[in-house]
């Protein structure tokens, strides 16, 4: 089922939440003085009460605007992938869960998920996985635009044209101009179908590869970036001053699983850099890609590895936009960390989220730091999670007038559900 009734698949349920009032926002916006005073992490009701639902993504809308999307699955059920946005001005939900894509085709995995996105001329964007063959990991990239806020999207659109029966995902979207969409994505049209590790086969490398969308869905400047790249590792985008600065995990000569990073002027990728040469040897894929932020000129990205003998997460700045990357800062060490990784940055200040794991419960923990990172101003356990290894997948955080917006994936008796709170200043 290819077109996922591309109409109006609206609402499925409305929600009555507002959540706080002008005041919290007010306060939020305003967290100015001592940075190293304390947050406090409170509740962020979520329009998604149904359970089943898991593979949040945070993405910045059209003004005001946060863009929460996230994946519904019931047993005996079609998928659906649905949205909705929170105005950060208003800080309340401005409407229920509306509907993106549903279909039984529609593929789904805990570490690659869709994601949405918005340009300048007001447009929503999303994509997501389908089916495109009976093996294990045979799917496209789909692309859909919604003119209308999000109640209709056009039939959706795929970013490759190999028609190989091949792994095509882990997906990163930026807006390219006021009403074009940069996509990138790991592309598995020369690895010869599903092989070891139930992905990339016995043929050649998973590539790395970009297209530009315009606003007609009409697909140009398609690029290879790299030839050998990690098979199953999310890749990351953020928009820096000098363009998209597109970061991923590599797979060179003898199995060196290291961060890489590119950048994209309007025209050309420049050639992949090391964001530091940690000189991880991983004979596999260890599903935990990197994240990244920019603001400006000002970078951070953050990723796992086990270069050192244990698991670690690490964190680099860059002061002109990824061409150079200072010496990275250790996050977190010890068997404990599972990684999972993600990053925030603003002019005032850096954030990280990361994941760990002792016995059978998981932790959800964030440090705040100066934009440089030299300067830890808190670290915070930001929730206990409920469920262990891979059901409750990626956190996702948004930052925003000084406040932070998290959402994980919690599980409770077996079954998945969304979880958010928000980190505001004193």
């Amino acid at each position: 089922m290819h077109a996922f009734g591309v109409a109006a698949l609206v609402a499925a349920m409305a929600f009555s939440g507002c959540g706080d009032d002008r005041a919290d926002a007010t306060r939020d916006a305003g967290a100015s003085g001592d940075p190293s005073a304390p947050s406090q992490v409170v509740e962020w009701t979520l329009p998604s009460t149904l359970p089943g639902s898991a593979s949040p993504s945070l993405a910045d809308g059209p003004g005001d605007r946060l863009l929460l999307s996230w994946i519904n699955s019931q047993q005996g059920r079609r998928h659906i992938l649905q949205f909705s946005s929170w105005s950060t001005e208003l800080q309340r939900w401005m409407h229920g869960m509306s509907t993106i894509a549903i279909g039984h085709s529609m593929f789904v995995n805990w570490a690659d998920v869709p994601h949405m996105a918005a340009t300048p001329d007001g447009a929503l964007w999303a994509h997501w996985l389908q089916k495109n063959g009976d093996a294990p990991y045979a799917y496209d990239v789909v692309v859909s635009r919604s003119r209308d806020g999000g109640a209709n999207w056009a039939a959706p659109a795929v970013p490759h044209d190999d028609r190989t029966k091949t792994e095509h995902g882990f997906v990163s979207m930026w807006p390219q101009g006021p009403q074009q969409l940069g996509i990138a994505w790991l592309d598995g049209r020369n690895t010869g179908g599903g092989g070891h590790d139930g992905h990339a086969g016995h043929g050649g490398a998973m590539t790395l590869r970009a297209a530009v969308f315009d606003g007609e869905l009409q697909r140009t400047q398609d690029a290879e970036i790299d030839a050998s790249v990690c098979d199953c590792c999310q890749t990351a985008v953020a928009m820096t001053s000098q363009g998209a600065l597109l970061v991923y995990r590599g797979r060179a000569e003898g199995e060196v699983r290291d961060i890489l990073s590119t950048r994209f002027d309007g025209e050309a990728w420049r050639a992949p850099r090391a964001v530091h040469a940690d000189g991880w040897v991983m004979p596999a894929c260890p599903v935990n890609g990197p994240d990244v932020a920019a603001n400006g000129t000002q970078a951070i990205v953050g990723w796992y590895t086990e270069a050192g003998g244990q698991p670690e997460i690490r964190l680099a700045h860059s002061d002109d936009a990824g061409d150079t990357f200072a010496a990275p800062v250790s996050l977190d060490a010890g068997q404990p960390v599972l990684g999972r990784i993600a990053v925030a940055l603003d002019a005032r200040q850096a954030w990280a989220l990361w994941m760990r794991e002792e016995g059978e419960r998981q932790s959800l923990w964030l440090s705040r730091r100066s934009p440089d990172l030299a300067t830890e101003y808190e670290r915070i356990e930001v929730s206990k999670v409920n469920g262990v290894g891979r059901a409750t997948g990626f956190p996702q955080i948004s930052v925003r007038g000084g406040s932070a917006y998290i959402v994980w994936t919690d599980v409770a008796n077996g079954v998945p559900n969304l979880k958010g709170v928000r980190v505001v200043r004193e």
